[in-house]
């Protein structure tokens, strides 16, 4: 097509001095305007906006953070312990082969055999006596031994006084003494009961403890006897104390004491 255009404006040059202008003009335009029908539209291409090297900045936030309070830490006084002391018992060696009984003297049942270099510590004493109840590192139990066989190491004041519970020892087989009964014959008063019969083995006769008046003094008594054989007892008890005179007999075998009897007492 641009071949035709080109022919058509060299034959119009070329005749330049045949046709007049007028005419000329004419058919140039109706040429290009031919021709103008046959074009195709070529599309106007719009330039692509060119990014520029600065970047755009981007906006980020920037978080801050909060410090967290931390509390302080209320410091709770810590009490002091004060240790509490511990208790030491006084100590004992025994000086001579000696028995330990079941009460505070010896009228009291046998519990052991003591020998010389033996240890223990005082858990108690007696009131009426001076006789100290005494665990002995031997022993899985206590006993009553008198004084006169230890050595004692610290103060005994610092233990406890404590009471004997004959019932606590063992049982006893046959009961208590029958028919007890008690006499005046001026200051002096017999106390008499039935024989209890008991194997040979067994038999550990019988045990009175009683209270009795004795110039002027009140005293704690206490007396055992051998075998079954013996079925009275005669003991000096004179007025003038304060206190009424009292006691009690007791069956003994080799296990234990019966439950006491309560003597009836005459008094002066």
């Amino acid at each position: 097509m641009k071949k035709n255009i080109v022919l058509i404006v060299l034959f119009l040059l070329l005749s330049a001095c045949g046709p007049n202008e007028q005419l000329i003009a004419e058919q140039t335009t109706q040429a290009f305007t031919a021709t103008a029908s046959q074009w195709t539209d070529t599309p106007t291409v719009s330039p692509t906006p060119t990014l520029t090297d600065t970047p755009v900045p981007t906006l980020t936030n920037t978080i801050t953070y909060t410090p967290t309070q931390t509390a302080t830490p209320t410091i709770t006084p810590t009490p002091t312990i004060s240790p509490t002391p511990t208790f030491t018992f006084p100590s004992v060696k025994v000086n001579t082969q000696a028995h330990c009984r079941y009460g505070p003297s010896t009228a009291y049942l046998h519990a052991a055999d003591l020998y010389p270099g033996d240890t223990g510590t005082v858990r108690g004493r007696y009131v009426n006596s001076a006789w100290l109840h005494v665990k002995f590192d031997k022993l899985n139990y206590w006993c009553w031994v008198s004084p006169s066989v230890i050595d004692v190491s610290g103060d005994i004041t610092t233990v406890n006084y404590i009471i004997p519970d004959l019932q606590r020892i063992g049982s006893n087989q046959y009961g208590p003494p029958q028919n007890v009964q008690a006499a005046r014959n001026g200051n002096e008063v017999t106390i008499t009961w039935n024989q209890m019969v008991m194997t040979e083995d067994k038999d550990r006769g019988y045990f009175i403890e009683a209270w009795v008046c004795q110039d002027g003094l009140y005293k704690w008594w206490t007396v055992s006897f051998p075998n079954q054989y013996t079925t009275s007892y005669t003991v000096r008890d004179e007025p003038g104390c304060p206190y009424p005179s009292s006691g009690e007999i007791y069956t003994v075998e080799k296990h234990g004491y019966s439950a006491p009897v309560t003597i009836s007492w005459p008094q002066p």
